[in-house]
């Protein structure tokens, strides 16, 4: 039953669950807008049941030996002199860079067939199926779509409306982008802030090459989401007067990038991930946002319950897209609780910044993650095993 099934986005989310879904005996086939999977990007954490479901994969050892190998952050004044420190390090978890994970992923979803260059244009659901017309493949038959194709999800706007009925703005704009290794520290993310910005820098300790990072607080913009030259000009705009030392050197080296990224800080709520024979995943059902540090966490996870909840209920997608929604939307609650962290990256005031400033020296902190990771362990239940039924 469902055996064929279309998948629109080849990231995190979407490579996982070609992966899983193939392991399960089903037919994936994975349609991306971009020419081969996206190699860029920041880092990511690998944490807690993620780390299970690498693990159930075989590719933990290979994610621990590409770790990104970072100490934790930095935060600076304007003459670049350190004025505190989080070391950020978890025996139990990975940071690895996006671009290394997607790569990781790219090879378990061996078995998927992949259309590269082409996105779905528009969907029609019967009682049996899905037809797929294409942007440039002849239109196809498909048991099941799913989309993990972002925030900006292509396929929820097909299945499920416009998207302004579902993002929901966090009152700030972050960019990234490739950067100068030597403006940095080497394997620390330096961090300045003015009222309502922060420009960084990330040196990973086993890469060569430095990623900058930008933050500004602001009502929501009106610009072209896929419009690169706009999102430059914007983070030009804000990042110009910076008196940080390293801030003009790091902006000019991220403007010149051409892979350049830039969106809102914002998150995607749904009453739910389903809609008929159309399903989503990852950053296209529940974003949580760059800040939460949870992105990769949560597209590993939903993809390992999304496919094996389909092998169990026997490619039943009734039963199994309302088991997969019941089983991961309470960790997506939770990880979009974002406030503290944007508080702490970028503070609104000067006041604000002195007051996060003299937090970080003292060990509240880490005793309050220590605390956080103890009640997390205490708590998590055991991630399934699926098996296909019979």
């Amino acid at each position: 039953m469902n055996e064929r099934i279309l998948i629109s986005g080849a990231s995190i989310a979407g490579l996982t669950l070609a992966h899983w879904l193939a392991r399960h005996g089903f037919r994936p086939t994975v349609v991306e807008r971009d020419p081969a999977p996206r190699a860029g990007g920041n880092g990511v954490d690998i944490r807690d049941d993620a780390v299970t479901v690498m693990e159930r994969m075989g590719l933990m050892s290979r994610a621990r030996e590409l770790a990104a190998d970072v100490h934790g952050m930095k935060f600076v004044d304007a003459a670049d002199r350190a004025v505190a420190r989080i070391d950020t390090r978890d025996a139990g978890s990975v940071e690895i860079m996006r671009g290394d994970l997607v790569a990781l992923l790219r090879e378990a979803a061996g078995d998927a067939e992949f259309l590269f260059g082409d996105s779905i244009r528009a969907l029609e659901q019967d009682d049996d199926g899905v037809t797929v017309s294409f942007e440039h493949a002849p239109a196809r038959r498909f048991d099941l779509v799913i989309g993990a194709d972002g925030m900006h999800s292509n396929v929820r706007r097909l299945a499920f409306g416009p998207e302004d009925g579902f993002i929901r703005h966090k009152d700030h704009y972050f960019a990234f982008a490739d950067a100068d290794a030597a403006l940095g520290e080497d394997r620390w993310v330096t961090m300045f802030n003015t009222p309502g910005k922060m420009a960084g820098i990330y040196r990973s300790g086993n890469h060569a090459q430095a990623k900058a990072y930008f933050v500004f607080r602001s009502a929501r913009l009106d610009y072209d989401h896929r419009d690169v030259a706009e999102h430059k000009r914007l983070v030009g705009e804000a990042f110009a007067d910076q008196p940080w030392a390293p801030a003009r050197g790091l902006l000019d080296a991220a403007l010149a990038d051409p892979g350049f990224y830039f969106d809102a800080l914002a998150q995607v709520h749904m009453d739910s991930w389903s809609n008929g024979r159309v399903a989503l995943a990852g950053d296209a059902a529940w974003c949580a946002s760059p800040a939460s540090g949870a992105g990769a966490e949560l597209a590993l996870v939903g993809a390992y319950r999304l496919a094996g909840e389909l092998a169990a209920a026997g490619g039943d997608h009734r039963v199994a897209f309302a088991r997969y929604d019941a089983a991961h939307r309470p960790l997506v609650d939770r990880k979009q609780q974002i406030g503290p962290n944007v508080r702490l990256m970028v503070p609104k005031t000067d006041g604000g910044r002195c007051v996060r400033d003299t937090l970080v020296r003292l060990p509240l902190l880490k005793t309050a993650e220590a605390v956080e990771r103890r009640l997390r362990a205490r708590t998590a239940r055991p991630l399934p095993n699926y098996h296909r039924a019979a």
